[in-house]
């Protein structure tokens, strides 16, 4: 090269004296005149190649010419011709001595031709739809940076020369410079969008539209920071997800991933299970081990389908924090290089001011770097969440009964909250387990370089510090995991709860249970505060190890020679590098934590993953076909598991097309197991199941959507409205729809809460007849509704004359006077049919059956077909009269069993017959959406919740905060003293003096950061048990009417994830923030002390700072409200498939409601993406003005040379290194912390609602044994669901006797349930008062009043736990008692067959009883607490009628003396009771006994006609 340049007659190509050891340092002619202008060609010629077979596989439609394209080709060509003009111009004025000007030749042609090429690029990349070039940007970048030292030059040379001299040369050059920064500016833009493609989405992400600095800067996300500042963000602020991170894009390409890890997991299985020989039991830790094992494998194939599909963009991010690490260990190479140059006296300034820029440029660097990564690990956390949701979503709809009994709920609820964050966090920290171990060796390779073998000390100490914290990351995973186990019990138990709060208040049960989740609590807390004692130490030693490891090393390197000092570089390069070693050091520990707890979720998740589906094969499905044969089951055995005992035994079944077939027996025979094994629902041992065309489901217990009564019947088909509203009319619906305030647009709450049980069922066979299905199976749906009801349905929909006339038809029944219209009846035992054929056949038999029907179906045959004439009349008159609704707001009938209707919906007037067509959308609504707050958060919830804790804890630790930071201060100081002392004779005096002050200042700042950690960790932990206790009792006081309006997933939602942010998240972030605080005020403090000048650059900066902060953080709070409120409803949706999987499946609607979780989850992520981005944008905005710290720190250190000492600059600059993390790391605790508070907020939400009248009165005169005499007595008393609303009873004046029966009757909505209610005060008087034994209830307390009084509520609810707890959760009863209640209510014998007896576990909800079981354990409840006065809301429904009479005989003989208030739907029940009272529009309209009032002919007359009673 130097032969090269010689021949040109320049100087050789390198030359240190010019370029280094020089006052005015230069690069030679030859330099600049070649490697300068070369650099930039050779790596857009050497690059090209791989960039357009890059474009060329990416291809993404083309782009239109714009301007921005046509500016860039002219300035293109622009520069092309400099180069060419340069080069004939010196072809024609050189051509004689062309060789000497070798090099000025090739330079421009080499110039233009590159320059050509970079043309061509932007015309391919327009082609190929590429909008903003990283490879051209960093040419141009290149480009202008060689081009600086010419221009230099240039400058130079004109002010020493003057301009005129070579004024062509210099205008060529200027304007070529120019040019090249224009190109450099336009880089920065985005090209228009490919054409072709419209944009569908109504607001795009604009990091589509984005050009790559503004990627790498996040100044894209700049619009929405501002938006957020100027107005509170809302829902419709958000952009659209782009394509590559909604749930169809990502799940859609997993699936398949998965399905073939599956079928390589079973494989594995059944080679394992043919390894065992045939036969031979494995011991049972063998199978454990198994079992373990199956878990293990399942984690790992789940592991393997995520990273093949998200691998690929993770490890772009990979790329990334390589980069970052290089510069982040070239930064203490320069400030040894810095420190060098204030230490020679000789050193030319502009050394001092360039190692000051160069520090700068890395620091940017590694910021731009770090954050690029940050972003990529998020983007790929936010897909796994989306990829992990879809696929359990997916799976919860086909797994099977044996397996989903082992999964509770709120279990499956949590592998998708708590479980997928473990997942998001693990890909944030995944790198770290690899990376650090690389970074602590680096950090030690570089200090062995400045301190030699001392370094080793430093080891040593990693080295210790490492176990002990192994040790505590060990015990806190385990402490965790019984914090989690507790935590899974707490929410189960809450969630059983708010299913069953009815009967809680009911019996007054609230103080039983809450003192159950407040044991869970507690336990949950004990498990907490251990694991926070132990993370304290593990804080401690992580912050002392800066100090520890530099005590260790410096200690040994002067106490092994004397002649070994610590001198300014020595110390601050190797405080610099011990400061990057804390990051690796501290991230390992949490990194492999991280790693661990992600292990553990990924093996719940594969274990549910892999879990057994249901078996496509368990009924063969088949096109409808002549053979006129659509169910058959040939010889069939089912079970509901694969081990367990079969449920039903040699089943053969054939049903014709078109037939009814009726399935009776006793409580528990198998009915309902038989419909399930039809559907596939039940393991089938052996067999054929077939069923041809279509099938539609009623399900035993109403499965009702959170949505309006239209789309539950609908259920996904489209509305043809004259069928619909003939379904409606046969259902028997009409009359509901004009009672509630929207008609079929009125929304029902969570599980149907504001319908009756009837309703309800009514509304689930409506669903199942708008199918028009060919196969109907129908699990008793008349059980919960009144007769007359029963029978309309049955004669419109089910029967002979139908709607469904002509379809198959199989109905499991319990009422008697259907089944001699059915063409089959099933008779089922012990899950056997023992006996079939029609009603004829079976009666003229005389078996078991013959002998049930004479004896029980008496009343009910004796008409049970009224005259054929009549029967038309009656049924006409029956849809169009009686059914009409007498009062125009709610039907508030049986609140008690079926279900309260909402107090919100009550505020409407009642709608008159004009505008009933055009319905308000709001009118309907029910349940309130989880609202997300606005604006920043209340300086009152920081009040109330440090309130909570108390300031006489507070105090002490701003205080220990201070110390602990002054003590850091003064060691820190006290190493630059220790610098900056002179070295005499090549050694230091006092060393051992040094050493010691030294390490008992670092000792006592240990001490200080383990007591500020403790003391914060424990404050934590009683502000959260106190508040949570505070919800706890909010909740349970709550009157009914919270209950319908809050959705549970709402309620679940703030005892999950918001306490357990409260328990974790805001005493971390408050030790964060206050930790960084106090460090930054220490920085301030070491910068000033160097160079007091400072001031004037950390003023703006501070300014700067609060600036971007302020709008960062009202966008960030608002946008984690929008994610969290975002959230509740993909947990409600989840909850609400789990429970009616088995509807789903039966109608074949699982692709619709997957389409549904895909836009809850897609709705979630949309506040999700942008909340991540706002944390890097602030960042990298952030680090730049702690980059400019640094700048100002080590510039003003260079100005001040002749008065500083190294030391002091030393301790200076290192310091200001560490600003960008504080400044990043303080903002983003405050806003961890800003955000956290939210859930102290959204948890004190509910002390504000209402709440019940107190439970207990205090030193109220109630005698013990009241009511003696149970007489009831209402005076004038009046109801109202609302204020402002009519009244639902008006001036009830009644008296009832001691040891009378009373019977409640009434159409719907005539106020039957509202007594019962006004009673119990679930709702209060709007008038009027009720006594008890002559005790005004309106004077006592809730729970004196409601456990003194009895009533079995119509639905049957268990809550989770045993037996014995379900009858007597206070524990106030004996064994003896018990039993006695529970063979009076026929289940002691089913109870001591069981292995636990008492003890047996009921399952959630009490699944494992059948529904008359349940009912059953209810009447054991009343007989237990056997007080004198009962009420019972038609709790017969779901019981066969053997069982009804069982009950009833048991009721007439142990409550006879008692008062007995019957809310009654079977007229028969109530036909010998003391006196009947017949409800209508809110007044008693008659009142006397059965017979006189039958004798009156008035409406209990008529009613008694249409149940076939006279």
């Amino acid at each position: 090269m130097d032969a090269f340049c010689r021949l040109s007659g320049l100087d050789p190509l390198w030359d240190w004296n010019r370029t280094w050891y020089t006052a005015n340092p230069d690069l030679t002619q030859c330099f600049q005149n070649t490697v300068l202008v070369w650099v930039p060609c050779i790596y857009l010629w050497l690059l090209a190649p791989f960039y357009c077979l890059h474009l060329y596989c990416h291809d993404c439609g083309r782009i239109r010419m714009s301007c921005l394209c046509t500016v860039k080709m002219v300035l293109g060509f622009l520069l092309a011709s400099f180069g060419f003009v340069e080069f004939f111009y010196i072809l024609l004025e050189r051509s004689q001595e062309i060789q000497q000007h070798m090099v000025f030749l090739l330079s421009p042609i080499i110039r233009s031709m590159t320059v050509i090429l970079a043309l061509c690029i932007i015309q391919l990349e327009r082609i190929r739809g590429c909008r903003s070039s990283v490879f051209l940007f960093l040419f141009w970048v290149l480009a202008v940076v060689c081009s600086l030292v010419p221009l230099r030059a240039k400058i130079q040379l004109a002010m020493d020369e003057g301009i005129a001299s070579d004024i062509v040369r210099y205008l060529a050059f200027f304007s070529y410079f120019t040019i090249q920064l224009a190109q450099l500016f336009l880089c920065c833009f985005a090209d228009q969008p490919p054409e072709g493609k419209p944009v569908l989405e109504k607001n795009p992400c604009p990091v589509k539209d984005a050009s790559f600095l503004s990627k790498i800067l996040f100044w894209w996300f700049t619009g929405l920071v501002v938006k957020g500042y100027r107005t509170p963000l809302v829902a419709e602020d958000l952009w659209t997800l782009r394509e590559e991170d909604t749930s169809h894009k990502i799940i859609s390409d997993l699936e398949e991933d998965w399905t073939d890890e599956c079928a390589k997991l079973q494989k594995q299985e059944k080679d394992l299970a043919s390894g065992v020989a045939l036969g031979s039991r494995l011991p049972d830790q063998a199978q454990l081990l198994r079992k373990l094992q199956k878990e293990q494998s399942s984690g790992f194939f789940l592991l393997r389908a995520l990273a093949r599909k998200f691998g690929p963009y993770f490890l772009t991010g990979t790329l990334c924090i390589i980069f970052h690490d290089a510069f982040m260990f070239a930064i203490p190479q320069v400030l040894s290089l810095l420190l060098d140059f204030m230490r020679d006296e000789d050193a030319p300034l502009w050394k001092g001011y360039f190692y000051a820029t160069l520090m700068f440029l890395l620091s940017c660097l590694q910021s731009v770097f770090n954050h690029q990564y940050m972003y990529t690990c998020f983007t790929v956390g936010m897909r796994v969440k989306t990829a992990v949701m879809g696929l359990v979503y997916r799976k919860s709809l086909v797994i099977n009964s044996a397996s989903r009994r082992t999964c509770t709920v709120g279990e499956i609820v949590n592998l998708v909250s708590a479980d997928t964050q473990k997942l998001m966090d693990f890909v944030v920290y995944f790198n770290a387990v690899w990376l650090a171990p690389i970074e602590i060796a680096l950090c030690l390779f570089f200090l062995w370089q400045h301190l030699g073998p001392s370094a080793l000390a430093g080891i040593a100490t990693v080295i210790l510090i490492f176990p002990l914290n192994g040790f505590i990351a060990k015990k806190r995973s385990k402490l965790q995991e019984i914090q989690m186990k507790f935590m899974d019990g707490r929410i189960r138990l809450m969630n059983e709860i708010l299913n069953g709060i009815k009967i809680l208040k009911f019996y007054a049960w609230e103080k039983a249970f809450l003192e159950q989740v407040l044991g869970h609590r507690e336990k949950e807390l004990k498990a907490l505060k251990k694991s926070q004692i132990l993370y304290s130490i593990s804080i401690a030693s992580f912050n002392s190890s800066s100090f520890l490891i530099a005590f260790a090393m410096f200690g040994v390197y002067v106490t092994l020679d004397d002649r070994n000092v610590l001198d300014a570089q020595k110390v601050f390069v190797s405080m610099a590098l011990i400061n990057i070693l804390k990051t690796p050091l501290s991230q390992l520990p949490f990194a492999i934590s991280t790693t661990m707890q992600a292990m553990v979720s990924l093996r719940r998740l594969g274990k549910y993953l892999c879990s057994e589906e249901l078996k496509v094969d368990n009924v063969s499905k088949a096109p409808l076909s002549s053979d006129g044969e659509d169910v058959v089951i040939e010889n069939g055995t089912f079970s509901w598991s694969a081990e367990g005992p079969p449920c039903l035994k040699r089943i053969s079944i054939r049903v014709p097309r078109g037939a009814l077939v009726a399935v009776v027996g006793h409580v528990g025979s198998g009915k309902s197991s038989l419909l399930s094994a039809m559907l596939g629902e039940t393991e089938k041992r052996s067999g054929r199941v077939t069923v041809k065309g279509s099938v539609a489901y009623v399900p035993q217990q109403a499965w009702i959507q959170n949505d309006t009564v239209q789309d539950n019947i609908i259920f996904g088909r489209e509305k043809l409205k004259t069928w619909y509203h003939r379904v409606l009319e046969a259902c028997a619906l009409l009359p509901d729809l004009d009672i509630l305030p929207a008609g079929d647009a009125t929304e029902i709450g969570e599980k149907g809460l504001n319908l009756s049980g009837g309703q309800k069922q009514r509304v689930s066979l409506a669903r199942a007849v708008y199918r028009k299905a060919d196969v109907y199976l129908m699990d008793d749906p008349l059980s919960a509704v009144d007769a007359h009801v029963g029978q309309h349905i049955f004669d419109k929909v089910i029967g002979p004359k139908g709607v469904l006339r002509d379809k198959t038809r199989i109905l499991v029944t319990h009422g008697m006077s259907f089944l001699p219209q059915a063409d089959l009846i099933l008779v089922l035992g012990d899950g056997e049919i023992t006996e079939s054929g029609s009603y004829q056949e079976l009666l003229s038999r005389h078996g078991a059956f013959a002998d049930f029907i004479h004896t029980f179906a008496s009343t009910e045959r004796k008409e049970s077909a009224i005259q054929r004439a009549g029967s038309r009349r009656s049924n006409a008159r029956l849809s169009m009269v009686d059914f009409m609704p007498f009062s125009r707001d709610l039907s508030q009938e049986q609140l008690i069993g079926g279900d309260t209707t909402n107090t919100n919906l009550q505020n409407m007037e009642p709608v008159s017959e004009t505008d009933q067509e055009q319905v308000p959308e709001d009118l309907g609504k029910l349940t309130e959406a989880d609202k997300a707050r606005t604006g920043r958060v209340a300086l009152a919830m920081y009040k109330k919740y440090f309130k909570t804790i108390g300031l006489a804890i507070i105090i002490p630790i701003v205080f220990l905060y201070a110390f602990q930071q002054g003590a850091s201060l003064a060691y820190n100081y006290w190493l630059s003293v220790w610098a900056d002392d002179p070295i005499v004779n090549g050694t230091q005096s006092d060393t051992d003096l040094k050493l010691t002050v030294f390490g008992a200042l670092g000792f006592v700042q240990g001490i200080a950061i383990f007591g500020t950690t403790v003391a914060i960790s424990i404050c934590g932990i009683i502000a959260s048990r106190k508040l949570h206790t505070d919800l706890l009792i909010n909740v349970l006081r709550s009157p009914m009417s919270f209950f319908e309006s809050t959705p549970s997933g709402n309620l679940l939602n703030r005892f999950a994830k918001e306490i357990d942010a409260i328990d974790c998240m805001v005493p971390d972030g408050l030790k964060m923030m206050l930790n960084y605080v106090f460090k930054l005020m220490e920085v301030c403090i070491i910068v000033l002390m160097a160079t007091p000048f400072a001031a004037v650059v950390l003023l703006p900066l501070a300014f700067l700072y609060a600036f971007v902060q302020s709008f960062y953080v009202a966008t960030s709070c608002q946008l984690r409200r929008l994610e969290a409120v975002s959230r509740s409803p993909i947990y409600t949706h989840f909850n609400e498939t789990v429970q009616g999987a088995s509807v789903i499946r039966a109608f074949g609607e699982q692709s619709r409601f997957i389409l549904q979780a895909n836009e809850r989850v897609d709705f979630n992520q949309t506040s999700y993406f942008p909340r991540f981005v706002a944390t890097r944008w602030l960042a990298v905005n952030l680090e730049f003005v702690g980059n400019g710290v640094v700048l100002a720190a080590a510039i003003l250190s260079v100005m001040g040379k002749g008065t500083l000492s190294p030391g002091i600059v030393g301790l200076a600059v290192s310091h200001s290194l560490q600003v960008t993390g504080i400044l990043s790391w303080i903002v983003r605790s405050w806003t961890d912390v800003e955000n956290n508070i939210v859930s102290v907020e959204r948890v004190n939400e509910y002390a504000e609602t209402a709440k019940e009248a107190s439970w207990s009165i205090e030193g109220s005169s109630l005698p013990l044994a009241w009511p003696q005499r149970g007489t009831i007595e209402f005076q004038d008393y009046g109801l109202q669901y609302r204020k402002g609303l009519e009244l639902a009873l008006k001036g009830i004046t009644l008296q009832i006797h001691e040891r009378e029966r009373v019977g409640i009757v009434g159409r719907t909505g005539a106020g039957k349930s509202s007594l019962a209610l006004g009673i119990f005060r679930i709702l209060e008087a709007a008038k009027g008062k009720i006594f008890i034994d002559g005790v005004n209830i309106a004077d006592i307390g809730l729970h004196d009043l409601r456990s003194r009084i009895t009533i079995i509520p119509q639905d049957p609810v268990l809550f989770s736990g045993s037996l014995r707890m379900n009858l007597d959760p206070f524990d106030t009863y004996t064994d003896e008692e018990i039993w006695r209640s529970l063979e009076l209510a026929h289940l002691k014998n089913f109870i001591s067959n069981l292995p636990d007896k008492l003890n047996h576990e009921c399952s959630e909800g009490g699944e494992n009883l059948s529904l008359g079981q349940r009912q059953l354990v209810c009447l054991a409840r009343a007989l237990l607490r056997k007080t004198k006065i009962l009420v019972l809301d038609e709790a017969t429904a779901a019981v066969d009628l053997e069982t009804d009479t069982l009950i009833q005989s048991t009721i007439r003989t142990q409550f006879e003396d008692c008062t007995v208030l019957t809310v009654a739907h079977r007229l028969n029940t109530i036909m010998d009771y003391t006196r009947v009272i017949v409800m209508d529009r809110g007044h008693i309209s008659e009142m006397d006994s059965p017979a006189n009032l039958i004798a009156q002919r008035g409406q209990f007359y008529r009613m008694c006609r249409e149940s076939g009673l006279i």
